[in-house]
């Protein structure tokens, strides 16, 4: 996998990682693996102490595990999103059902890595979530993308469908996007995995296809009959145009 520099803010200032993990070995060995990537990162060993963290101190990117004392990665997760909070979330996690996994999306997680897993995979996925959740000054120019009765900002980064603000997270409003920029062609998941996240399209494509059903529970009537984001069968993804 091809490393790049660690994504930092226009003023210079290191972005800022909220580590929430009760393992202190896996902490600390997190800590070092991105402090050594110019992170400035911050610990807290449950959720509790993770949520007041990101609740006081604003962190850009917070790696949470699951499976926490006091408060667990799924409360804090939905804590988080109905307390209006979009700071990306990274779940690590040993709980590799994929149950677990698409119910951490669906409460608002970004993405999802399961233990044991590789540190620069880790970190290639960090550096991703980190660029996406940054405002692209070029996109001002752009003005707005529709999706039928969606409208998409993409200068501030907000969706609205029929005139009613949609909360979505940084990878959600990435891959609606993506979608809605194509203009009804299709795209893979292949296309849509290394457009999006930014990585290897070896990571499984389930990613892609949870994030979607995400979307769809956010943007559809029902999400069970699709208008909106529709799936064509062995090709991937469209948007209705």
């Amino acid at each position: 996998m091809t490393r790049r520099a660690p994504p930092h803010r226009s003023d210079a200032r290191p972005s800022r990682v909220l580590v929430v993990e009760d393992d202190d070995d896996l902490a600390l060995g997190l800590r070092d693996n991105l402090e050594i990537e110019g992170y400035v990162v911050q610990v807290a060993g449950d959720g509790r102490a993770g949520l007041d963290a990101v609740r006081h101190d604003a962190p850009d990117l917070v790696l949470l595990d699951l499976m926490l004392p006091e408060t667990d990665g799924f409360r804090v997760l939905r804590a988080l999103r109905d307390g209006g909070s979009r700071v990306p979330v990274l779940v690590l996690t040993a709980r590799g059902q994929e149950t677990d996994k698409v119910r951490a999306l669906r409460l608002g997680a970004d993405d999802y890595v399961t233990k044991p897993f590789g540190v620069l995979e880790l970190l290639a996925r960090v550096e991703a979530l980190l660029r996406r959740a940054r405002p692209d000054p070029d996109t001002t120019a752009l003005a707005r993308l529709t999706v039928g009765d969606v409208e998409i900002d993409l200068a501030s980064r907000t969706v609205a469908r029929g005139g009613v603000p949609v909360a979505l997270a940084p990878l959600e409003f990435d891959l609606l996007v993506a979608l809605a920029r194509r203009r009804g062609a299709v795209a893979s998941r292949r296309e849509l995995l290394e457009e999006v996240w930014g990585y290897d399209a070896a990571v499984q494509s389930r990613t892609v296809d949870a994030h979607v059903t995400a979307l769809r529970r956010k943007l559809e009537d029902d999400a069970s009959s699709p208008r909106l984001l529709l799936t064509v069968r062995k090709a991937g993804y469209r948007a209705a145009r």
